[in-house]
């Protein structure tokens, strides 16, 4: 499989890829390619990280117990993409209560401040910190005043986006 990670990828090898791992029964192909994502190779860790990004649903599921690892990752990741890429993995994962992580909470925020990091991060930790801080009052009382702070600065097109979306919800 790695070496079909090695170059660009192409639609239609994404979904090659997917189709070859879908399904319970190919659960141990979508474990060699989530090693792959802790690849050395740049190219290859990113590849196998898109590719996760283009699972169905149910397919998708089986990162649910990756969960905390992903975050833990993110929370040390240097480069960008792959950062994107995982919080992109994250979004598509379910928050609970009793399962939140308050070092993810402030990464989150952190990030979404951050003027430096690139708009699509920034966009995601303001959903990201949405779906975690939802179940606490107090805690969204703390996301609204956040974000009516980076309201106003200028804020690129998905940026804002993500910030009206969240704000109807608050």
């Amino acid at each position: 499989m790695k070496f079909s990670l090695l170059n660009r990828l192409a639609q239609s090898d994404i979904n090659e890829l997917c189709a070859l791992t879908q399904g319970e029964h190919n659960d141990n192909l979508k474990e060699e390619l989530y090693q792959l994502t802790l690849d050395f190779d740049r190219r290859v860790a990113t590849n196998a990280l898109w590719v996760f990004t283009h699972f169905y649903a149910a397919d998708n599921e089986w990162l649910y117990a990756k969960h905390n690892q992903l975050i833990d990752r993110c929370l040390k990741e240097k480069d960008a993409t792959k950062l994107r890429l995982m919080l992109n993995l994250l979004l598509r994962q379910p928050y609970l209560e009793e399962d939140i992580r308050t070092d993810f909470i402030d990464f989150c925020l952190m990030k979404l401040t951050d003027p430096k990091s690139p708009y699509a991060i920034r966009a995601q930790c303001i959903k990201l910190a949405y779906e975690q801080m939802k179940y606490w009052p107090e805690l969204l009382n703390e996301l609204r005043q956040t974000l009516n702070m980076i309201s106003c600065e200028p804020l690129s097109p998905g940026l804002r986006s993500a910030w009206r979306q969240v704000m109807k919800k608050l």
